[in-house]
């Protein structure tokens, strides 16, 4: 089985993410677009990775306390967490689907909250 096929996204968090994405779009050309996401799609594989921030006040992140969280991609979300489950990860019982895929979470030895993406075929469209 497959385990981690990509990066699905890096997100941190900011003081104002409006005003941070805006920054990030004026310097660095970053197609924010009013959001405080942006979508990057690789030209050869299709596939899409968000750069986010977060408000420095979230609590999407916990229980982790770092102010940053990847996101990566899998092929079977549910297939990965009952491996890692058994291999003694420490695995979040709660897991999400929407139209644009499922997302289960992992919190590494180091306390890190990682976001695992099983996308869908058609893959993250904004």
């Amino acid at each position: 089985m497959k385990r981690v096929t990509g990066i699905g996204g890096a997100f941190f968090k900011a003081k104002d993410p409006k005003s941070l994405a805006a920054w990030y779009e004026k310097h660095l050309g970053i197609p924010f677009n009013g959001q405080v996401y942006a979508s990057f799609t690789s030209e050869g594989s299709g596939e899409t990775a968000v750069f986010s921030m977060f408000p420095e006040d979230t609590d999407y992140y916990e229980p982790s306390k770092k102010d940053f969280m990847f996101n990566l991609r899998v092929d079977d979300l549910h297939a990965l967490l009952k491996v890692l489950k058994e291999e003694g990860v420490e695995v979040m019982e709660k897991t999400e689907e929407y139209e644009y895929g499922k997302f289960g979470w992992i919190v590494d030895p180091e306390g890190n909250k990682i976001e695992l993406w099983e996308p869908i075929d058609s893959g993250f469209e904004e």
